[in-house]
């Protein structure tokens, strides 16, 4: 085993977080409108999420935009935080992910990319953690600012147990489609 390379899968996806939250329910009482809080601010937050399928461990990264660079920061942190490591990272088709930049970095990391299918966000366990994140821990909230949003949601992710979140991400239902190479 000794000087053997370690391999990990990981996947990766990114979320835009805004001031606003996703209004999914709220109540009056009868004959009255309910009251909608809306600050009229248009700013957002881009959450990246890397998520290892096999054990739960996730790596979070908060920017402002959704660009080369700052999935190329996201590259960087994965390399430095599986040192040592083989890595396959699952990844959507992407404009920053594609840029040729982005793809000669991934290769000098020595990080092989998966592209999954146009259109199928439902391979992408990422995705599925986001939608709780939005449904169950941001919906029908106001936030004071869009940076106490990122803070919320990754104080929420991170407080999952590495179960619970693969629960949640929907990598232990039986039907996650790499279940049986994990």
């Amino acid at each position: 085993m000794k000087g053997r390379l370690r391999s990990v899968i990981l996947f990766l996806d990114e979320t835009i977080l805004t001031e606003t939250p996703p209004l999914r329910a709220a109540w009056a009482p009868m004959e009255e409108q309910a009251e909608v809080p809306i600050t009229g601010s248009r700013e957002k937050r881009v959450l990246y999420g890397v998520l290892s399928p096999k054990r739960g461990t996730v790596l979070l990264h908060g920017a402002e935009d959704w660009n080369q660079d700052q999935f190329q920061v996201v590259l960087r942190q994965i390399r430095s935080r599986w040192r040592g490591w083989r890595i396959v990272l699952f990844i959507d088709r992407g404009s920053p992910h594609k840029a040729k930049r982005s793809q000669r970095l991934a290769r000098e990391l020595g990080i092989q990319l998966r592209w999954l299918p146009v259109a199928c966000p439902e391979l992408n366990p990422v995705d599925h953690l986001w939608r709780h994140v939005k449904q169950d821990v941001l919906a029908n909230e106001a936030m004071p600012d869009v940076e106490a949003s990122l803070a919320h949601a990754c104080e929420y992710i991170m407080s999952l147990t590495p179960k619970e979140r693969l629960c949640k991400a929907g990598v232990l239902s039986g039907n996650f489609w790499l279940g049986d190479v994990l």
